[in-house]
């Protein structure tokens, strides 16, 4: 049996134009309400698998490797690893993870990997005993970033993820580690080499939206992200992932919406993708 968990991160406040690109203000908050300093509530959210014999996770949110300064100028709201405490909540440390998934290596997605900034310290990786699984265009971005999305990565990651052993460069849409019930879909629209993962479940699939769809207002076809780098392309990618999934009885996980972890998907009358049957979050289910 397999079942899926969705574990709560650092939570952040992002300015509410970046998130939504070229919508306006009056449109885009009547999805999500601004604060003082126009920004928005994100979630870093995590998904947790538990099967036979093995605990996975796909992605492990910003964390708290930030100092203060820049902690505060990315809106990361709390001070403590949230996804420590989200996993000792559910009876595990980060020790018990098999393997981490990380659909690419922005600092929102995979800062949870470091340990808790300290003055004076240095960062060191945390799941000691997880093998990395990151796709090998993502892991190309992140050894060589455009001057565009350079701030987006995190310089010493990269280095302890090598250092550790335990790093797998994923170039198709499997992993033997994973095995055949998962596989990947890849998109370029906002990064390139985005890795999303789809886990098989009896009432069908399940796939990690990660920042294709980073939150239900954006399974509306048109809307994308100021921090996408190719917004058309990935508009495309999107139709493609959801079209498919709909065909199939498919839904997806939201890692940044604050409000709803899974949905499923539907079409309306006019063709339009819709979120339906909306969960705020999942645990130890069998979906």
């Amino acid at each position: 049996m397999r079942r899926l968990t969705s574990l709560e991160g650092n939570s952040q406040r992002l300015d509410g134009g970046a998130m939504f690109g070229n919508v306006p203000r009056v449109l885009w908050e009547r999805w999500m309400s601004a604060d003082e300093k126009h920004r928005i509530s994100l979630s870093c959210r995590a998904l947790l698998i538990e099967e036979e014999g093995r605990r996975i996770l796909l992605e492990t949110g910003i964390g708290t490797f930030f100092e203060p300064k820049l902690k505060e100028r990315f809106g990361v709201l709390e001070s403590q690893h949230v996804l420590l405490e989200s996993l000792a909540a559910v009876g595990c440390t980060d020790a018990d993870i098999d393997i981490v998934v990380l659909s690419h290596l922005h600092f929102d997605h995979a800062g949870g990997l470091l340990t808790p900034w300290s003055e004076g310290g240095e960062p060191a990786l945390l799941f000691p005993n997880a093998r990395f699984l990151v796709g090998d265009t993502a892991w190309e971005r992140a050894l060589n970033p455009h001057y565009r999305d350079r701030a987006s990565f995190i310089p010493v990651l990269h280095q302890l993820l090598q250092e550790s052993g335990r790093l797998e460069i994923v170039s198709g849409e499997r992993s033997d580690t994973l095995g055949p019930d998962y596989r990947f879909h890849r998109s370029d629209g906002h990064t390139p080499g985005l890795l999303l993962t789809e886990v098989a479940m009896p009432g069908g699939p399940v796939v990690f939206a990660g920042d294709l769809i980073p939150g239900t207002p954006w399974v509306h076809l048109p809307i994308t992200m100021g921090y996408d780098r190719f917004p058309e392309r990935l508009i495309d990618e999107k139709e493609a992932l959801l079209r498919d999934l709909v065909a199939r009885g498919g839904r997806l996980f939201y890692t940044h919406d604050p409000e709803t972890a899974l949905s499923a998907l539907r079409q309306d009358e006019r063709g339009r993708y819709q979120v339906a049957e909306a969960q705020a979050s999942l645990r130890a289910v069998d979906v």
